[in-house]
Parts: structure tokens; C-alpha cells; sequence
């Protein structure tokens, strides 16, 4: 009998396990087994030899972050960094000859976001670049780093697939932080696919330089969704700005240099297929606020939901667009062209004359019509946060 009953139950014993094998083994086909939770590891602190941030991890961010050359950081797909709930500023700052190579996908996208989860929860990133701009060598409003050189193609990096989330630390009113603060960063470095999501200052500025970028959204970021000043050059396509609060600035802030409306190089960036929507305000009220002596060339733009969609400021801006300096072609607005010039050149008339610039157009404004635009599908993306 005993030796009966422990085949019994060796057998009973082999059949639960090959039962639960079998289980685990369906689970798994089926999708239904939990993956396992992702360690979080701190994060800040000086950088001077490359740093790799592992996929999938998740990271806290407790100081700044200040990568110095010739480190490189590295960070890989689905990495999630959390800047800590602070008085103190903490941001991720990459100085000139250091670089960042930050890669997602579009089903694993790189995340920076805040313990804070409102605008202005943490300092956002900063990079610093050899590129020329007009202001000579500079520092970052944010960890005072140096900017500014002779090299146009300088490299630092590649941003792709990235989301930053509730930025816009301020220091006090003359130090600020963007989402993205591009200080004279060179066309050797790639930006493509980023979204700035909820700010309190810029989404993306550019300080001089000469960088390229493709694929930018940003949703209300309560200062101007993008802005240039000190000679920015670069080429812009496929960019989406959209505000739902009160609070935001201008769709486009565009300066040359705001001490200087005549200093070199001058601002004379490319921008080509834009999709701008205002939040309405009264108080707020352009949409691409062109002013300090820049220049630019603009090639299909949908502008809506500001009072006034295009705006002329400064003698330096309407003389290029009366002579062809500036080219605006295949732009709409949902508006009238204001030239605020004194005997300003560029008027409603000679801006119609463009080739497919419109006035007073009907424009979708609700987030459903921007991503329902063929071109602009992307932002059905999964890296992409929607405005619901």
C-alpha cells in the first residue's frame, strides 16, 4: 500500500506541474503574464565619461544633470526619467562637446516627466553647441554653460521618439527653461519626433545655430510654443503647435536679436508644413509673431485661433518680405496680415499676391481635425500624447 500510494502521488504530483507548465505556457501565448516591474535607479550629478541609461528602466531624477565633453549619454529605448517634486532646479544640461544620443521608437518612446505634473515641474533639457550665433559666446540661462562658435555642423547628438513633460522651471524672470533650449546647436545634430507636452516658458527655442528639426508637436506650453532669436538658420518641417490654455503666448515668436535687430548672421530659418492652433485669447493674441529684424522662409502653414494670425514688427522683417528676402507661400491664415511697421511695405495685398497664402480661411481647429490632417497622421502615433 505505501508503495502504491507514492506512485499515486508521484503522479499526481507530475500532472499538477505539467498542468501548470501548460498554464504558464498558454498565459504567456495569450499575453496575459505581467511583465516584470521596472527598477528605478537615481539620477544627477556631473557627467564626465559616457553614461549609458538602460531600456526600460526607470530613472529619478534628483539634481541637474550636466554631461561635460567628451562624455556622451546615451539613452535607450522606453527609458522613463522623473524629475523629484523640488525648490531647487533639476534639469539635464549637455555642454559644448558632449553629446546625447537619446533613441525611442514609436511604440517605446523615451519619457521626461516630473513628480510635479504641472507646468513648470522641473527645468526640462538644455544643449550647448559650437554652432555661430549672433550674439557671440553666451551662456545658458539655465547651469550657465557656454554657447556659441564657428563650427555650422557641429554635433551633438540625436533626439528621437522623445517626450518632455511639464517643464518650465524658472530660476526668477531672466533665467528660464524651455522644454528644448537649442544654444547655438549645429546641423550636425538630428532632432526628429518630440513633443513638449504641458510647459511653463517655450516648447522648443533656438539660440542661434544652425539645427534642423522634423516632426515637433507642442501642446501648451504657456509661453510661445516655438521661438527663435540670436541667428537661428536651420529648416523646420512638419511642425504642430496647439493650445488649449489661456495662458499661451504666441504659436511662433521669431526675433533676430532683440538688442540688435541688425546684428549677423542674421535669423533666416526654412519652415515647411505647420499646423498652428490658438487658444482664442484676447490678451494673447498672435500666431507667428515675426519681429527684431528676422527673417524667413515659410512654406504651407495652417494658422488659427489667434486675433491676429501673421504679425509685421520691425522695419528690418518687412523690408526682406517686400523684397523677397522672406518668402511666405501656400500660407493660411484664419485672419488678417497686421504690419504694426510705420509705413510698413508688406500688407495684406502683397501677402495675398504670395503664391496660395490665404486670408480669413476656415481652418479645423479641434485636435481630431489636426491629426486628421494626411499629413500630420503621426501624431496618431502612441509616443504622441493627444489633447482629449
Amino acid at each position: 500500500m505505501k508503495t502504491n500510494f507514492m506512485k499515486v502521488s508521484t503522479w499526481a504530483m507530475a500532472l499538477c506541474a505539467s498542468m501548470a507548465v501548460f498554464t504558464a505556457c498558454n498565459d504567456d501565448e495569450n499575453g496575459t503574464t505581467p511583465p516584470p516591474a521596472p527598477s528605478v535607479e537615481n539620477l544627477g550629478g556631473i557627467v564626465t565619461e559616457n553614461m549609458t541609461l538602460t531600456a526600460n528602466t526607470e530613472y529619478k531624477l534628483t539634481s541637474q544633470l550636466q554631461v561635460k565633453a567628451p562624455a556622451v549619454l546615451t539613452i535607450e529605448e522606453g527609458v522613463k526619467i522623473t524629475a523629484a517634486d523640488s525648490e531647487d532646479p533639476i534639469y539635464i544640461l549637455i555642454e559644448q562637446g558632449a553629446k546625447i544620443n537619446a533613441v525611442g521608437t514609436v511604440e517605446n518612446p523615451i519619457v521626461m516627466t516630473a513628480e510635479n505634473k504641472t507646468a513648470g515641474g522641473w527645468g526640462g533639457l538644455h544643449i550647448c553647441g559650437y554652432a555661430p550665433t549672433n550674439a557671440g559666446s553666451g551662456f545658458s540661462e539655465i547651469g550657465n554653460a557656454a554657447y556659441g562658435g564657428n563650427d555650422a555642423n557641429d554635433n551633438s547628438g540625436v533626439l528621437k521618439y522623445i517626450r518632455l513633460e511639464y517643464t518650465g522651471f524658472a530660476l526668477d524672470d531672466e533665467h528660464e527653461s524651455n522644454g528644448i533650449s537649442f544654444y547655438g546647436v549645429g546641423a550636425g545634430t538630428q532632432v526628429s519626433y518630440v513633443q513638449t507636452y504641458v510647459g511653463a516658458d517655450d516648447g522648443l527655442e533656438f539660440f542661434g545655430g544652425t539645427v534642423n528639426v522634423d516632426h515637433c508637436v507642442v501642446v501648451d506650453c504657456t509661453d510661445d510654443s516655438f521661438d527663435w532669436t540670436e541667428g537661428w538658420s536651420g529648416t523646420a518641417t512638419n511642425l504642430v503647435a496647439y493650445q488649449t490654455d489661456a495662458s499661451c503666448d504666441c504659436l511662433i515668436e521669431a526675433d533676430n536679436n532683440g538688442d540688435n535687430f541688425d546684428a549677423t548672421p542674421v535669423a533666416h530659418p526654412t519652415l515647411r508644413n505647420l499646423y498652428l492652433v490658438g487658444n482664442g485669447s484676447s490678451e494673447n493674441k498672435r500666431g507667428i509673431r515675426l519681429r527684431a529684424g528676422t527673417r524667413a522662409n515659410i512654406d504651407g502653414a495652417k494658422v488659427a485661433g489667434k486675433p491676429n494670425p501673421l504679425t509685421i514688427e520691425t522695419t528690418q522683417t518687412d523690408d526682406a518680405l517686400a523684397n523677397g528676402t522672406s518668402v511666405l507661400k501656400n500660407v493660411q491664415i484664419a485672419g488678417v496680415l497686421k504690419n504694426d511697421v510705420t509705413g510698413g511695405k508688406y500688407l495684406s495685398a502683397n501677402f495675398l499676391a504670395g503664391q496660395g497664402n490665404a486670408e480669413n480661411a476656415q481652418i479645423a481647429t479641434t485636435w481630431d481635425d489636426v491629426a486628421g490632417d494626411l499629413s500630420f497622421a503621426w501624431l496618431n502615433d502612441a509616443w504622441v500624447t493627444a489633447v482629449q
